[in-house]
């Protein structure tokens, strides 16, 4: 075998195996490819997610107003009983010193 059919035949096995990798690559490409219809659907699924997030995110933000509203009054409304046992309680000792004042004044 001489240099020239040594480079001949090197040079035609470099140019099918170019050859191979190029028809791989648009075998690879040609069945991988995404339609357009794919592409649209992934466009309306992201818009829909996106409106998903905003609806969650305006819902936890309604939560929160509501549950401060809640603790807001249920704060108002310890306050309060608080207020009402204190007033019982002077009442019980009102009318308890009212009973022993008309025990005295009838034992007397």
């Amino acid at each position: 075998m001489t240099r020239t059919d040594f480079i001949i035949t090197t040079a035609i096995i470099l140019f099918v195996a170019f050859c191979m990798g190029w028809f791989a690559n648009w075998l690879v490409h040609r069945f991988s490819r995404v339609s357009q219809a794919d592409v649209d659907q992934l466009e309306s699924m992201s818009q829909e997610l996106h409106e998903a997030e905003e609806t969650r995110d305006q819902a936890i933000t309604y939560l929160q107003q509501r549950e401060a509203e809640l603790t807001n009054q249920l704060a108002q409304t310890e306050a309060e009983l608080s207020a009402a046992m204190e007033g019982l309680r002077d009442a019980r000792h009102e009318a308890e010193e009212l009973r022993a004042y008309i025990e005295r004044v009838n034992a007397g």
